[in-house]
């Protein structure tokens, strides 16, 4: 269990949440009673009606929408299947990118026998795209400060691509080997249409690396 268990609550009306989950802390609860402790639960101890409609790995922080009843979390729903909800991610990689801006255009496949692993299969994959924009190379660190927008939604979409460039998001365990450190990912823009009055919404918040 997270020792904080204050919600940073980014927004909220009566349609909708908008949290910034912290790193290491589940989207929802998993399996046993040590994985009880999640955002969604901590989001429904003060929000009765918050239902979840997206999630983030564990591993990664940054904003999650909570929906406020199941009418909502059916229109949430179809505006992530639609692909009307742009997300925007923050990371650390290792290494300068070549290219200041450009596209991974990799398939990806689950890898069933090292669950709960991805891997890219140009035969069985499922088309996954995502952009990428340098943002600041540290020559120090010799890492790369990178802001992504997956087109598509695969499951480890962003860290799967990241490390077959060749430039893995560093505190990645499962792609890289590097455990010692927090994963340096982190969902920090959404913008869409409010479901309900239609204003243009953008949402911002930075991540703590």
């Amino acid at each position: 269990m997270l020792p904080n268990t204050e919600l940073e609550l980014i927004y909220c009306d009566e349609y909708f949440l908008v949290v910034n989950k912290p790193a290491g802390l589940l989207s929802v609860p998993g399996r046993g009673l040590a994985k009880k402790d999640c955002l969604s639960t901590r989001v429904q101890q003060k929000y009765a009606d918050a239902l979840v409609v997206h999630r983030l790995d564990m591993a990664t922080s940054g904003l999650m929408i909570f929906a406020r009843g199941l009418a909502m979390q059916r229109q949430f729903s179809a505006l992530f299947r639609e692909r009307q909800i742009q997300k925007s991610y923050l990371a650390e990689v290792r290494g300068q990118l070549k290219a200041e801006k450009g596209e991974i255009n990799l398939p990806l496949l689950a890898d069933w026998p090292n669950r709960p692993l991805q891997k890219i299969d140009w035969l069985k994959g499922k088309p996954s795209l995502t952009l990428y924009q340098l943002i600041l190379f540290d020559r120090d660190r010799q890492s790369s400060r990178v802001l992504l927008t997956p087109i598509t939604g695969r499951t480890h979409q962003l860290r799967v691509h990241l490390q077959a460039i060749g430039h893995p998001i560093i505190g990645d365990a499962l792609y890289s080997g590097s455990p010692t450190t927090q994963l340096r990912l982190h969902a920090t823009e959404l913008k869409f249409l409010h479901p309900v009055t239609q204003q243009n919404l953008n949402f911002m918040c930075l991540p703590l690396f």
